[in-house]
């Protein structure tokens, strides 16, 4: 193992590195405006007279090699205040353009419309993207990782989309206030993407290769400010909210509770590329619920953040590491207890350095006698190369005034601190073809020592035809992240994998390939304990529905007992060996219908000699773009030896959407889970009354569908204004 480590630690730290950036050659040149701009989408300013057009827009799909067949034009200027962007949208064809919805920071793929990728660094890994559809719903979110989008992030800006009979027309104001950048900075990285489904063109202007997402920094071209932009001055923002709301148990039988409720979040510009964001008392009530899955899995399942405290500007925290080695995940935090307060210092400290600090406090919780806690979080990044990066982490979880060994008798104990130290490098190559990861953690916990720390790599190339990617795993049998999510310690893990993709110049067919991978778990004696070998066939369409074909087969050795269908009838003895074949087949439809599907499934063996057939399916017709109707749907059918017997669960989620214009939005949401027996209904009204400024109403209710009968409601009416000081 040590052998391999240091082999993948060459890899990532000799590959050739290219500093010029790609498209250096593309510039816009943005100048100050000439006239006042009214945001209406009728161009009929001065100001865009005088400014310069980025147009000769190039195609991504369904081929790389060529001009987009579908125009479009981009004007960019700026006064004291806002920057300005006009985007000039012709039609690729005739025919009503195809949208999801009203609905804001909507589906790329399944909506025509334009996007703003933005990097005020020229750091080719952070940025800002603004956009919107061809019915006018808002998109915006915060960009890391070079190309990758958190659309939780949300700010003030303004935006009008407005049709005509051969093109729309966006135009919006973004305040230099909502985005953050270094002062004297004269040169910004930034492309325009565009996403017609009629044609079903993907196009950018600054080109891009197929095999990676228009919003990938490292191709965009330069933004040239005829002088630095302006200092926004003053940045304070602050942002209460008030809640009302009442909740009853029909369990319990108890009276319906009432509550009221008030808090403060606060964001202070410390520099124009440096954020405090204060949150006193915050409350999460009109976050979406989680979407509900059968739950078949020997470890935790893994559930993303939705809180907005969180996620905004959070990359640096929660990307750190890998999907099953998380030193820090958020929903450790103030899930069941109160969060008191909380900080976070983030941003930029100048083109190389990138910083971010979080500390939360929650409060005690008497009926499980969990004490008040403190998290403290800290991240140090410091760019190295052209777009590579090596960051540190330090995670600390300091339970107050509590000493375990006065536990009383029958009482949990928790323990008195837990804290992880860790260090990565992320290679990114100039062009992107070569990416990576190399990372070292260690955990200190009181009474766990020794086998406690965690080392995984993993180096990809992507080119047009080819994807070869090696990623390696160890985490230690007391390595510990009681504020991460890693639901698995005492293990090794290989896991090389080949994709060959080949492009037909004629017929239906965009794409398509063969990909092969194996996933092999180890003890940490290198005993086999998992083993899946995986070979698939994927086949993309020029109309963009996607098929594929699959087949695996899986040997695993059952580290500790095991219930195989969670209902709690019997478990698996530890130590039993268990091997079975799979093949399975997914196809989703192409995003322009009116009606879309995408349809799973699988068949084979599972443990204990058994059989298991699984059916996925995903429903969605929308009358755009007021009404989005959707349903899901899981079938699994279990057959196994008793205890067991056969099993059959189903899980289903109807959902609608109605978008009555794009402030005003109402979701009806519904989960029936078999294998829980529970009825979820969750409703939510969100009027975006002024921007950043919402009223909300969410209603939701729980039931047992047999007997059928109520176990839980609540209903909760919450207002926040966004007040800029």
């Amino acid at each position: 193992m040590r052998l391999y480590s240091c082999l993948l630690f060459c890899c990532l730290f000799s590959l050739p590195i290219i500093a010029q950036k790609k498209n250096d050659a593309y510039q816009l040149h943005i100048r100050k405006a000439t006239s006042p701009v009214k945001i209406d989408g009728v161009v009929d300013e001065p100001a865009w007279a005088a400014s310069d057009t980025a147009t000769d827009f190039y195609m991504i799909l369904p081929m790389d090699t060529s001009y987009a067949k579908v125009r479009t034009d981009v004007q960019m200027t700026y006064d004291d205040k806002n920057i300005y962007l006009l985007v000039v949208n012709y039609n690729g064809a005739p025919g009503p353009y195809m949208v999801e919805s009203l609905r804001r920071d909507f589906a790329f793929l399944k909506n025509d419309n334009f996007l703003l990728f933005m990097d005020p660094f020229d750091d080719q890994t952070n940025g800002f993207s603004f956009g919107a559809n061809a019915a006018g719903a808002q998109w915006d979110g915060m960009m890391y990782d070079g190309g990758k989008i958190d659309l939780s992030w949300e700010n003030k800006w303004s935006s009008v989309v407005k049709n005509y009979p051969d093109k729309w027309v966006f135009e919006a104001s973004i305040p230099f206030k909502s985005i953050r950048y270094k002062k004297g900075i004269t040169q910004w990285g930034i492309n325009f993407g565009r996403n017609d489904l009629k044609t079903t063109e993907k196009s950018s202007w600054a080109p891009v290769p197929r095999q990676f997402p228009s919003a990938s920094l490292a191709y965009t071209g330069v933004l040239v400010w005829d002088v630095p932009p302006p200092d926004p001055g003053v940045n304070v923002s602050l942002i209460p909210y008030l809640l009302g709301g009442v909740n009853k148990n029909f369990e319990t039988g108890k009276a319906a509770a009432f509550r009221g409720d008030a808090g403060l979040d606060a964001k202070v510009a410390i520099t124009s590329s440096l954020n405090l964001d204060l949150t006193v008392n915050p409350d999460f009530s009109q976050v979406d619920v989680d979407k509900q899955v059968t739950n078949l899995d020997r470890f935790e399942l893994f559930f993303p953040e939705r809180r907005q405290f969180f996620l905004e500007n959070g990359d640096q925290f929660t990307n750190f590491g890998y999907s099953t080695i998380r030193p820090f995940f958020s929903r450790r935090i103030g899930l069941g207890v109160p969060i008191h307060f909380g900080a976070r210092l983030s941003g930029k400290l100048n083109k190389d350095w990138r910083l971010g600090v979080m500390n939360m406090q929650t409060g005690k919780q008497t009926a499980t006698a969990l004490p008040a806690q403190n998290f403290t979080v800290a991240a140090l990044q410091r760019r190295v190369f052209a777009r590579s990066n090596v960051g540190f982490i330090f995670i600390n979880k300091e339970s107050l005034n509590y000493n375990p060994d006065k536990a009383l008798p029958g009482e949990p104990v928790y323990s008195r601190y837990n804290r992880n130290y860790g260090l990565e490098y992320n290679l990114a190559s100039a062009n992107n073809f070569w990416t990576g990861k190399a990372m070292v953690l260690k955990s200190n916990t009181p009474g766990r020592s020794g086998k406690d720390w965690v080392h995984a790599a993993n180096l990809q190339y992507t080119s047009r035809v080819w994807n070869v990617s090696w990623q390696h795993e160890y985490v230690g049998k007391n390595y510990n992240a009681e504020v991460g999510y890693v639901p698995r310690q005492g293990y090794i893990k290989i896991n090389p994998q080949i994709t060959r993709l080949f492009f037909p110049k004629k017929g239906s067919l965009l794409s398509h390939g063969p990909q092969l991978s194996t996933t092999n778990f180890f003890d940490e004696k290198m005993k086999r304990t998992d083993n899946e070998v995986l070979l698939s066939y994927g086949m993309v369409f020029r109309k963009r529905n996607t098929f594929t074909l699959w087949s695996s087969t899986s040997y695993i050795k059952l580290l500790q007992p095991f219930d195989p269908v969670n209902i709690g009838k019997d478990s698996l003895a530890a130590g039993t060996a268990h091997s079975w074949n799979t093949v399975g087949a997914d196809y989703v439809s192409k995003p322009q219908s009116l009606f879309t599907y995408a349809l799973s499934t699988r068949y084979g063996g599972y443990y204990a000699d058994g059989k298991r057939f699984t059916f996925t399916g995903e429903l969605g017709y929308r009358f755009q773009p007021y009404v989005s109707l959707a349903l899901s749907a899981n079938y699994n059918d279990i057959r196994l030896p008793q205890p067991w017997g056969n099993q059959a669960f189903w899980l289903v989620g109807p959902r609608v959407d109605v978008t009555m214009t794009n402030t005003l939005f109402f979701t009806g949401f519904m989960q029936y889970n078999e294998q829980m027996k529970n009825v979820n209904l969750n409703t939510r009204l969100q009027w975006r009354y002024r921007p950043a400024s919402d009223l909300f109403i969410v209603y939701t209710d729980n039931y047992l569908p047999e007997p059928y009968y109520v176990k839980n409601r609540a209903l909760v009416i919450k207002f926040v204004y966004w007040f800029n000081l």
